[in-house]
């Protein structure tokens, strides 16, 4: 039986777009969304979680003591699910529980039956059952996303698509019918992760949700193509364990440290550097057209990463590291 998370990690996502929109905005007429201060591109957390959703429902592990269902997903019902888990727990408890005990009792058995649960959270108290009001109706999940942002701004483009045959009788005479659609030409984006082990024994995510949800990271795109997201690829999963700065024998504080960190995220983020390769500001280039023309440099190495930490390249299966004792 899988283990309840119990490092701290900080990630890094690089992700990429040619010819297509990775997050259309629906307040701007399905345009790629964009910073409007910098041109920038940005992908919501909501888009990166629903990836991750929509390839743990293709491919759920395999005989596990806990659910992979998906709660947040095309259909669902949340207030249904949250009767149904109210209705499991409460069967097996006393009648003189009270209220507070069965809404515990279901967040528990929602947050053991639906991967994103207790992956990402979730509001709960959605009926005028037990979890109303109550302080389990909102789960605060362990994984939490930043926006994706582009490194470079970004120029959408509107190209129109024409259609020979048309949607109504009434339009029979028609030659061809008109759309558009929006695309990007090409961009680079970064997203961050961070996630809480204090969080994670909160809703029960174990050490294999943590390698399942870097497996659907790395594989999100894979099984995700569309003619607005035909080619979209993933560069780069920079994963920062904290494992304790003690010598191995110093297990009780090395676990604690793990738990709490041992350094700060954004220092561990910032020395993977992104920007144009040598070639391209050779060339002139003041924006990419493809990934070739950037440069990734992971400054790190076994030696310079902060003492504490382990740095696992998901993307190759490097490991960086780490400095104990």
């Amino acid at each position: 039986m899988s283990s309840i998370l119990t490092n701290r990690h900080d990630f890094l996502l690089l992700f990429e777009v040619t010819n297509g929109n990775p997050n259309g905005d629906p307040d701007a007429g399905n345009l790629p969304r964009l910073d409007p201060n910098t041109n920038r591109g940005m992908v919501t957390d909501v888009c990166l979680k629903r990836k991750v959703r929509n390839f743990l429902e293709l491919f759920p592990p395999a005989d596990t003591a806990k659910g992979y269902n998906i709660l947040i997903k095309q259909g669902a019902v949340i207030e249904t699910q949250q009767k149904r888990g109210i209705k499991a727990a409460v069967e097996g408890m006393p009648k003189d529980a009270t209220d507070a005990k069965k809404a515990e009792a279901a967040k528990d058995w929602l947050c053991n039956e639906f991967f994103d649960v207790r992956t990402f959270g979730g509001v709960l108290s959605t009926g005028d059952d037990v979890m109303k009001g109550s302080a389990f109706g909102q789960v605060r999940g362990p994984v939490q996303f930043t926006f994706g942002q582009s490194f470079h701004a970004i120029t959408p483009l509107e190209v129109t698509i024409t259609r020979c045959a048309v949607t109504k009788e009434d339009d029979a005479k028609k030659e061809r019918t008109m759309g558009n659609k929006h695309i990007v030409p090409y961009a680079l984006y970064a997203a961050k992760g961070y996630i809480s082990p204090a969080f994670a024994e909160k809703t029960g995510f174990t050490d294999t949700d943590l390698e399942l949800l870097f497996q659907a990271l790395l594989n999100m795109f894979e099984h995700d193509r569309s003619a607005a997201r035909g080619e979209m690829i993933v560069r780069g999963l920079y994963d920062f364990e904290h494992v304790g700065t003690q010598h191995p024998n110093n297990a009780d504080q090395n676990k604690r440290e793990a738990r709490l960190g041992c350094a700060h995220a954004h220092k561990l983020i910032e020395g993977i550097q992104v920007d144009l390769s040598a070639k391209a500001v050779a060339a002139g280039k003041t924006f990419p057209e493809s990934f070739a023309d950037y440069t990734v440099n992971n400054t790190w190495t076994a030696d310079s990463l902060p003492k504490g930490i382990k740095l696992n390249l998901r993307h190759d299966g490097t490991v960086l590291g780490p400095k104990q004792g």
